[in-house]
């Protein structure tokens, strides 16, 4: 009856693990996914992104960062920042406005939702008479000028949102000051924009769809000049004097007018097709900057020839003679530009041009001669080619750290070193306790590091592994490059980059020892590549091998994509991370597995087909093994050649079921004599019994079939210094788990340093562990005397580590989808097992040992197992005991991709990604977390603060 008993409650342990294990969502690293709309704030020097899925993130000084969001999930069209205050409207798709405030509490600031507000209009009126297009936040700050689809103007009071109906701008009240002739009723439909006169906080220009613009005195409830324009007009912008105002429009033109002080009927001073004179694409957005040499920066969105360039996404900055094109690889969303908002100043004098493009944003420095790009310290574009691995190491040692930046610096000597312009609020989180690296794999063969040790994820250094093999894409290719006389003059900006030269460079694994600084990185098509840091550019032959994880095998035929062909000679590389030797796996079917023991000079790699180890300090192969099954014939096609396997696999999985409802039937007897009836009836008792004698709260596991395919796939491999043999003597070993639930041990014979060289390193398969429900394999662990995971190479050798206990018994750990088992070494018996699937009904998709330190002391510390399931929860398991401490739902469990892409890091915090761009960072830690702390405070507003304003921007309906 014990197996029935609860365990007692010890509250000791209770106690301790409140201390040890908290879960926390704490960052969103990256680019927001499908960003719709911008803001920014001179007076705060804020800026704000609103997305589809009704996110608003803003973003000042590194490490200032708020989130919210909107109950509704709509998408946000607009944001606008209130003149002078902490506060910012956003105007969604379903017409609703809503009022945000950063308000302090804990000693930081927070940014909270105050009001929500829909604008009605009277019953039985169309929706159009109340759909919002243009957003005005008046500099008094006490009210927003709202335009509609119909032509009327409501004026709303902050913060409550009452409609001020005595102040409404119909279209009869505009046309009453209007000649007949000049206009009609269908002129003052739709409200395209509105900007407040920059000197005169009483009057408000009102732009119109179809061309019109009207100049409105709010005092006097009248409209003192209109303007005609011959074109669909898009947009307006206030000159800083306000004596003049630019307006662009649907075929590509801008045009200046003038603002007398008399009621003349004003004509355009100059009427301007930047890209003319063929067919244009609209400008929808425009900016006339004033400087000290007189040369006006004329800066606008579009306006690209429709034929041969109507397909580009482009930004226009004209200064003079210079004029360049700034051509974006995604959808422009909007943009602004930072220049002086003294209201004392006398000049614009922008400074720079900042583009939210639909996959990343883009800073210009318009101070610089060439206009160069700022390097971003955070919303990096971590998708500028698709993710397709992550590694994470804690902890790094200073020296390397430093290396890495350095070959990072010697990258971004083409980027402006002008300070991060968007600087509000204040970081006051405290410094990160020590160095972190993210290491990110790319479709396009690039590895990617970033400094993941605070809340902002920046990159220090870009690996690219393409020079090692022939592409069609020349890596010395410059997309830059512009001949002297091409018209338009456009330059490709940005990294964002979605296509792959070749699909068969994509980094599937990813191995760094901090260190030695030797780096392995594998890829889709067998490929395995060892590195090693340099701080210098050179040229040098990388040396090649061949892994023929079939050579035992007869009747096998590779049917996948062929392997990467090897540039010959001398390859020039960059410093940094310099490949010396390439492994190449037959088939060249994508290596599943990596594990590399920098003391050793060892790397093993895994794929559906078995796996290998390679000596890269002697370059020579020391062994491999075939894991595949004679059923593995999945297994020979290849990721890139399913569509026959798909059938295959739909015909195995109705034999499947069928089988299984056979089986059921001669379970119940269905038909048959009555002996065969008795012999079923039997077996389904025998069964029963089965059942009731296993615990009541774990269900029967099934046992998979040998037959099933890609029970070859190699799902992780291990090195350990252990003992394998007898328990007198460790040695080096190599464990390798297969997705059939096959345990493959190699003992290991690694000369010593003075005969390294001389002597090659020799394998004897030792041990084959066979799991009974063949459930795959995704972890293993040796434990040493004390019951602790043994350290990393060289870690005991920096002093990092105690050094593993060889006097006591070691006990391997094997996590397979479905349990965790202990066994004792060297015998290899069962010690112990926990079984996940049959008392929780999921299955283990990554685990990793993590040590949690208590919040309480700095004396107590423990290491666990984070396991992370299918159905996207987080379970802590204690080592060596394998009790469940504590669960946290983290993932939806829908959410394949964002399980898939989990990595855990050493000290129990995590990474998974949310969206193609976007890493969330959670903690399981109390001690170790890594979260947003910063204060943003009231700017002092000077007492001629209505002089100068910026206006709204209406972006989001443009593109």
């Amino acid at each position: 009856m014990r197996r029935f008993l609860r365990p007692g409650h010890d509250p000791v342990r209770e106690r301790l693990k409140r201390d040890l294990f908290q879960f926390n969502k704490t960052v969103e690293h990256g680019f927001p996914h499908q960003p719709s709309a911008l803001g920014y704030s001179p007076f705060l020097r804020l800026m704000a992104i609103g997305t589809r899925s009704g996110a608003i993130k803003l973003y000042g000084a590194p490490g200032v960062e708020f989130m919210g969001l909107h109950e509704e999930n709509n998408t946000v069209m607009q944001i606008h920042f209130i003149p002078d205050q902490c506060q910012l409207v956003t105007l969604l798709d379903d017409n609703s406005l809503h009022l945000w405030s950063l308000k302090q509490h804990g000693g930081a600031s927070e940014l909270r939702e105050e009001h929500r507000f829909t604008l009605k209009g009277p019953p039985g009126s169309p929706p159009s008479a109340t759909q919002v297009i243009a957003v005005l936040p008046h500099s008094s700050r006490e009210v927003l000028y709202l335009g509609t689809e119909s032509g009327n103007i409501f004026v709303v009071e902050l913060p409550s949102f009452r409609v001020l109906e005595d102040k409404t701008i119909t279209p009869e009240a505009v046309l009453q000051r209007i000649p007949e002739d000049n206009c009609s009723r269908r002129s003052c439909e739709l409200v395209e924009v509105l900007r407040e006169h920059p000197k005169n906080p009483n009057q408000i220009l009102i732009g119109y769809s179809r061309g019109l613009i009207v100049l409105w005195d709010v005092q006097n409830n009248k409209a003192t000049h209109h303007f005609l324009g011959s074109q669909q007009l898009e947009n307006l912008y206030w000159q800083r004097d306000g004596n003049k105002f630019i307006s662009c429009h649907y075929d590509g033109s801008y045009t200046q007018w003038p603002v007398s002080s008399d009621n003349r009927q004003p004509e355009p001073l100059e009427n301007t097709v930047p890209y003319g004179p063929f067919p244009c694409k609209a400008i929808s957005k425009i900016y006339w900057q004033t400087t000290k040499n007189g040369l006006p920066y004329i800066i606008f969105q579009g306006g690209m020839p429709r034929a041969s360039y109507g397909d580009r996404h482009s930004i226009s900055v004209i200064h003079g003679s210079q004029q360049t094109a700034f051509d974006f690889t995604s959808r422009v969303i909007d943009f602004f530009i930072i220049f002086s908002s003294d209201p004392a100043a006398e000049f614009d004098d922008p400074s720079a041009l900042v583009v939210l493009a639909e996959e990343e944003l883009v800073v210009i420095d318009l101070k610089s001669a060439g206009w160069p790009s700022v390097h971003p310290p955070y919303l990096a574009s971590l998708h500028c080619s698709a993710i397709t691995c992550s590694h994470h190491v804690s902890n790094i040692p200073l020296k390397l750290w430093e290396r890495i930046i350095s070959a990072g610096s010697k990258q971004n000597i083409h980027y402006s070193s002008m300070p991060w312009p968007i600087d509000g609020g204040t970081n006051i989180a405290p410094d990160p306790p020590q160095r972190d690296l993210l290491l990110t794999g790319h479709e396009d063969g690039t590895v990617r590091f970033w400094d993941a040790s605070g809340v902002c994820l920046h990159l220090l250094y870009k690996l690219s592994t393409v020079r090692v093999f022939l592409t069609d894409a020349d890596p010395n290719d410059n997309m830059n490059t512009l001949g002297e006389d091409e018209w338009p003059p456009l330059r490709k900006v940005g990294t964002f980059d979605p296509y792959s030269d070749d699909p068969r460079l994509g980094i599937q694994k990813i191995y760094l020892c901090k260190y030695s600084g030797y780096l392995a990185v594998a890829g889709t098509a067998g490929q395995v590549l060892v590195m090693e840091l340099n701080d210098e550019d050179a040229e040098h032959v990388v040396d090649h091998a061949e892994a023929d994880l079939l050579q035992d095998q007869e009747g096998y035929r590779w049917k996948g994509h062929e392997k990467l062909k090897t540039r010959d000679g001398p390859v020039r590389f960059e410093a940094g991370f310099q490949p010396f030797v390439l492994v190449q796996c037959q088939p060249p079917a994508v290596v599943t597995s990596l594990a590399l023991h920098s003391e050793w000079k060892l790397v093993a790699f895994g794929t559906s087909h078995g796996f290998g180890l390679f000596d890269h300090q002697q370059k020579r192969l020391v062994f491999v093994k075939c894991t595949l099954h004679p059923s593995d014939q999945l297994a020979l096609e290849g990721p890139l050649s399913r569509v026959k396997s798909l059938k295959k696999s739909l015909r195995q999985s109705f034999r499947r079921i069928r089988r299984s409802r056979v089986s059921s039937r001669k379970r119940r007897g269905g038909g048959g004599n009555a002996s065969e009836v008795q012999e079923a009836n039997a077996r389904f008792d025998q069964d029963a019994l089965q059942e009731m004698e296993l615990a009541p709260v774990q269900r029967k596991i099934e046992a998979r079939s040998a037959e099933d395919s890609f029970t070859g796939f190699v799902r992780t491999l291990y090195f350990a210094d252990t003992f394998l043999r007898d328990s007198s003597r460790h040695c080096p070993s190599l464990w390798a788990g297969t997705n059939g639930g096959t345990v493959y041990a190699f003992c290991l014979r690694v000369p010593p340093a003075e005969r390294r060289m001389d002597e090659p390193v020799r394998a004897e398969q030792a041990k084959e562990i066979q799991l009974m429900h063949r459930a795959p394999v995704v972890g293993i662990l040796v434990l040493d005397g004390r019951s602790t995971p043994l350290p990393e190479p060289l870690e005991v050798a920096h002093d990092l580590s105690k050094s593993p206990d060889m006097q006591g018994s070691h006990q391997l750990l094997v996590v397979s989808e479905e349990q965790f088992k202990v066994f004792t070494l060297p015998k290899v018996s069962s010690k112990l097992k926990l079984k996940l699937t049959a008392l929780e009904g999921c299955r283990v998709r990554k685990v990793t040992v993590a040590n949690f330190g208590s919040c309480k002391t700095d004396d107590y510390s423990e290491n666990d197992l984070a396991v992370l399931t299918n159905l996207g929860d987080i379970q802590i398991i204690s080592l060596p005991f394998l009790k469940l401490q504590i669960r946290y739902p983290c993932i939806r469990k829908e959410d394949v991709s964002g399980i898939a892409s989990c990595v855990f890091t050493k000290y129990g915090q995590g990474f998974y990604l949310i969206s193609p761009s976007e890493f969330e960072r959670f903690s399981l830690s109390t001690k170790w977390l890594v979260e947003p702390r910063c204060i943003v405070d009231m700017p002092e507003v000077t007492s001629n603060n209505h002089v100068h304003k910026s206006g709204t921007e209406n972006a989001a309906r443009k593109s």
